[in-house]
């Protein structure tokens, strides 16, 4: 047997994508979690948007690092949401049926 070719690669692959109700139940609690994550980071960057930040003053500057940082981690949580939402299509349908089985 050639063990290049053990096991075979259709069964690794068709092995990947099987969602089990676990991991279907830990999917769904992270997307929980991250949709509760952006919208405080959403909440907070409105906040800070609304802040006078045209000086040139530390205050001013350290919100507009901020407004950046929080920019750029809401979209790296909106890429991880869809990311979720691709490989867990039907996963925040049915919450109370996926969460009862913690």
């Amino acid at each position: 047997m050639d063990y290049r070719t053990f096991p075979p690669r259709k069964a690794l692959e068709c092995d990947y994508f099987i969602m089990g109700a676990r991991e279907a139940a830990q999917a769904l609690e992270l997307f929980r979690a991250l949709r509760h994550q952006l919208h405080l980071m959403t909440t907070r960057l409105v906040w800070v948007e609304r802040q006078d930040v045209t000086g040139s003053n530390g205050r001013a500057c350290a919100l507009r690092l901020e407004s950046a940082k929080l920019r750029r981690d809401i979209k790296e949580t909106q890429a991880l949401i869809d990311r979720l939402q691709r490989r867990y299509p039907n996963g925040d349908e049915h919450p109370t049926h996926l969460s009862a089985r913690h």
